[in-house]
Order: C-alpha cells, then sequence, then structure tokens
C-alpha cells in the first residue's frame, strides 16, 4: 500500500504573490498537484475555466455544497470557492503531494479535517506594498482593492495559526523557502 501524500495549505492575502510562487513551484516540481477550487467569481481578464478556477453559478455551486461535493468551502470577497473532496483524496490517497492555495477560513476547515496538513501562510512585507501589488494588477475596482486591503489586516493576524510563514519580499527567495517545506515534509516519512 503506497504511503498516503502531503497536503500543502497555502495562505495568505489577496496580493501577497501565492500563485505566483505556485507556480513557480510546479514548474520546479512537475509530481505535485494543484488542487484548482471552484468558484462563483467572474474570471478575471486571461483567466481560463479549469486552469485557474472552475467559475460556476451560484447555484451550481450550492448544489455542490448540499451534495456533500467539498471539502471545505467559505464566502471570501462577496464570493463562493470550495475545494473538490473528491480530487483531493483522489491524489492523497495515490501517495502524491498536493498544493491548495486557500483562504484563512478554508484553512481553519481543512486543518481540522486534515490535521497533518502542512500549513503556510504568504504574506507580503508590509501593506504599503500589497496596496501597490493590488492596484499594480489593475484587475479590481478602487472600491474592491480598499476592501481587500481591511481583508488582509484580518488575515494576516492569522498567520501566528500557521505552521509556516513566508514573507514574500523577494519573489525567488520565496520559491526556495516554500520549497525547503515541501522538502522537509517529503523527507519526513
Amino acid at each position: 500500500m503506497a504511503t498516503k501524500g502531503h497536503l500543502f495549505i497555502i495562505s495568505g492575502p489577496s496580493g501577497a504573490g501565492k500563485s505566483t510562487i505556485l507556480v513557480a513551484i510546479l514548474k520546479k516540481r512537475p509530481q505535485l498537484r494543484y488542487s484548482i477550487s471552484c468558484t462563483t467569481r467572474p474570471p478575471r481578464g486571461g483567466e481560463e475555466n479549469g486552469v485557474e478556477y472552475h467559475f460556476v453559478s451560484e447555484a451550481v455551486f450550492r448544489r455542490k455544497i448540499d451534495n456533500g461535493e467539498f471539502a471545505e468551502w467559505a464566502e471570501v470577497h462577496g464570493h463562493l470557492y470550495g475545494t473538490s473532496a473528491t480530487y483531493v483524496e483522489e491524489v492523497l490517497v495515490r501517495g502524491l503531494d498536493i498544493l491548495l492555495d486557500i483562504d484563512v477560513q478554508g484553512a481553519k476547515r481543512l486543518s481540522a479535517k486534515y490535521p497533518e496538513a502542512i500549513s503556510v501562510f504568504v504574506t507580503p512585507p508590509n501593506m504599503e506594498e500589497l496596496e501597490k501589488r493590488l492596484l499594480k494588477r489593475g484587475v479590481d475596482s478602487l472600491a474592491a482593492v480598499q476592501r481587500r486591503l481591511k481583508n488582509a489586516k484580518a488575515e494576516v493576524a492569522q498567520a501566528h495559526d500557521y505552521g509556516h510563514v513566508v514573507v514574500n519580499d523577494d519573489l525567488a527567495q520565496s520559491v526556495s523557502d516554500l520549497e525547503s517545506i515541501i522538502e522537509e515534509a517529503s523527507g519526513n516519512e
């Protein structure tokens, strides 16, 4: 019987650089799996269904909740997000490691369900830098950026709940830091 894989929960405020770090990690470690979340939020410019997210209507999402299809789900920034329970379990049972880019609410639920999960909080060096990053993305209205900044303060206050914290001040260093965390977990069989 294969050893069960590791579940890596990656959280942090919008604009902290989680997605950029994860793309780099997945390029360097193609054996890792990535859980694509389901969301009711509309796609941003260039996003493709089934690549960045599975984009669904609220009715479809709520039906998935009722059918117990999510390992966790939460409302974040006015939209619903969820993680496929079936996909996560299938990957772990096959002995593969899986990365989840997930909000702090979902991270709490998953950590309770999977206490062996390795949790990593990615944070920007400071709120001023986070604001610059969110504005530079140019995908949100000013009101949405302000809402994300307000939420970020509450999210950063929960970083102590995670097993690891990566300060994304330098992308190469942040990727290296996360890679070290993954290697350490994988070596502790």
